[in-house]
């Protein structure tokens, strides 16, 4: 087995195979600001293939979300009733609202991908991997040339990371040819 897989294997089941080293981290990233930008991956095997390669332009930060059904608190003034009621802000996952934030705070890079490193009762952590579109070192590599076109700005914001259209539906791995477009509801519904 290559370095590669021994370090996949690990990431099976990390509060497993490595407790006191997850316990650590755990412990120092709540410390740490919400995002917050890292110098190499915590899982490398993870990020070289989402697309992550040591080059300039290309870096990883590190979301923290707050995990739980994401209501909004009761309100306790005086508010007409209509305000009063509960909604769900989100029907996002955890990971697409991790890459957004993360998107917001570095406007200027473009998304390539992310994944999980972390969990602990209150909060979930991934790291997302960004790319500089105008940085040189990414214009002359031609697997990152895409990225510099207008068109690929705010991927997150718009659910065009693999994370975001997995938890609308459009990724269809496993399901043959079976359609998943406009939604898998509206496409049980017609059979």
């Amino acid at each position: 087995m290559g370095m590669y897989k021994y370090i996949k294997e690990m990431w099976k089941k990390p509060k497993e195979n490595m407790p006191d080293l997850m316990n650590e981290r755990l412990i120092a990233w709540r410390q740490e600001p919400v995002t917050v930008r890292i110098e190499y991956p915590t899982r490398l095997d993870k990020a070289r293939e989402l697309g992550y390669k040591a080059i300039q332009g290309v870096f990883i930060v590190r979301q923290r979300v707050d995990k739980g059904g994401r209501m909004r608190p009761t309100i306790r003034k005086a508010r007409r009733p209509k305000t009063q009621r509960q909604k769900k802000i989100l029907s996002l996952n955890y990971q697409t609202i991790a890459e957004a934030r993360a998107n917001r705070k570095y406007e200027n890079c473009v998304v390539l991908n992310s994944y999980w490193v972390g969990e602990d009762g209150k909060h979930k952590w991934y790291e997302v991997i960004f790319v500089d579109p105008m940085h040189p070192e990414v214009k002359s590599r031609d697997y990152l040339k895409w990225t510099s076109n207008p068109s690929s700005g705010n991927r997150a914001i718009r659910g065009l990371t693999s994370a975001a259209k997995k938890g609308r539906g459009l990724m269809n791995k496993g399901k043959g040819t079976e359609k998943h477009r406009p939604s898998l509801r509206s496409h049980h519904r017609t059979h």
